[in-house]
Order: structure tokens, then C-alpha cells, then sequence
């Protein structure tokens, strides 16, 4: 079983030891902050399920930090902090924050805090999610399985195929455009050579073709392309 991975942004040395090793005998898989200058980039490498956030913190503050991490994470974020008035606990909660715990604490608080959240994200008081679907008359686009099924037929799909068809299937008859689908095929379009979406387009094209899909994408000169749902398949 996975263990729950608890990432601790706090400046106080002492204070984060303690806490991460208090986790740890509950067998949490814990990492604390170790460049306050990179919170961002060190919680995407952990990829925690909760995080522990002091509000004074060298630099920024903690409801900055959670403003950014909010960009990037729906976990879990408690803050812990010595200042205890209301509008501290309000500005927590308002710029991204799930609870407030005050200094000092007892361990036991801060483990059941810990727990009711993870139940309630992860665990059996979690919502159940559905999985993610687009459908297009007889044709169904599985998002998580990667896997478009046609009545019987299922059809195994790259990442890239996937996406394509993501926005094609969304919007169809509706047209996409190229910039479109750069941002969402590749992270920096400016490295992307022009023609490397014609090749991804040309493999997805062929994918439909080989299993039969009647179904196409249409190239719409100087605007796009745009799924086109074949009248047997409606």
C-alpha cells in the first residue's frame, strides 16, 4: 500500500524535525523544504498529498506560497502558525489553505487533522470520480485508459493521440486550431517545428483508418482541422 506522502514547508529547523519524525513512526512518507526559493519546483518533485505550510517563511509568506502551489496541486494544504487572530485563519482559508492549526500544538491534533483529510481526499470519504469520457455518436474517447472504442472495438491510443482527439472530439464540428493544439501537445511551442503537428495529425488519421474508424479529421486551410463524425457512426 502506497504510503501518503506529507511535504513540510517550515523555517523553523527544530520544529520541522520533530513533526517529520512524529510522521514518519506513522509510517508518512515525509519531505521538509530545503530551498525556500524553489517550494514550487521541489512540492511538483514530491508530489505530496498534503503540505504542511507555515505562514512566516523567508522571502514570501505562506499564503503566497499557497497561492502558487494552488496553480499546480489540489491537495490537502494545512497551515501551522504561531499567529493565531482570526484574520490570519480567514486569509488562510481565503488564498487556498484547508485548515489552520496554531502554535504550539499537541501531536494528536495535528495527526487527526492529517487523517480527516486524507480520508476525505484519498480515502472512504473521498468522492467517488468519475472517469473521463468524450463521445461522438457510437465512438468513445476513455481519457485515463487512453483507448477509443468503437461498439466493440477498442483502440489503443499514444498520449499525443489522445490529446488530439481530446480537442477534436470537445469541439467538434467546431474547428481547432493549430495554436491550440501546440499549447496542448507541448509545453513550449517556440522549440516545436511547424511540421511536427502534420506528423502527429498523420498517425492519428492513420490509427482511425487502420481499425476501420469511418469517422475523420478534416483539414480546414488556414484555420485548423475539425473532427468530422461519419453518418454511420452517428
Amino acid at each position: 500500500m502506497e504510503k501518503h506522502r506529507i511535504y513540510i514547508v517550515e523555517d523553523d529547523h527544530k520544529i520541522a524535525t520533530l513533526l517529520a519524525e512524529t510522521l514518519r513512526k506513522y509510517q508518512y512518507d515525509v519531505a521538509i523544504v530545503e530551498n525556500f526559493e524553489q517550494i514550487i519546483e521541489e512540492c511538483i518533485a514530491f508530489d505530496p498529498h498534503m503540505v504542511l505550510l507555515d505562514i512566516n517563511l523567508p522571502t514570501y509568506d505562506g499564503y503566497y506560497w499557497c497561492r502558487q502551489l494552488r496553480q499546480h496541486t489540489t491537495c490537502p494544504i494545512l497551515f501551522i502558525s504561531a499567529r493565531s487572530g482570526e484574520m490570519d485563519q480567514i486569509f488562510a482559508l481565503e488564498n487556498g489553505g484547508d485548515d489552520f492549526i496554531t502554535k504550539p500544538f499537541h501531536y494528536e491534533i495535528v495527526l487527526a487533522k492529517i487523517r480527516s483529510h486524507l480520508r476525505r481526499t484519498y480515502g472512504e470519504y473521498a468522492p467517488k470520480q468519475e472517469e473521463r469520457t468524450v463521445k461522438q455518436g457510437v465512438l468513445t474517447l476513455f481519457l485515463e485508459r487512453m483507448e477509443l472504442q468503437l461498439k466493440d472495438t477498442v483502440i489503443p491510443l499514444q498520449k499525443k493521440e489522445c490529446i488530439i482527439l481530446d480537442l477534436l472530439m470537445n469541439h467538434a464540428p467546431k474547428v481547432v486550431s493549430r495554436d491550440q493544439l501546440l499549447e496542448h501537445l507541448w509545453d513550449d511551442q517556440a522549440f516545436v517545428d511547424e511540421n511536427t503537428l502534420n506528423v502527429n495529425m498523420t498517425r492519428v488519421r492513420k490509427k482511425l483508418a487502420d481499425y476501420h474508424v469511418q469517422s475523420t479529421i478534416e483539414t480546414v486551410r488556414g484555420a485548423g482541422y475539425r473532427f468530422i463524425l461519419h453518418a454511420e457512426e452517428a
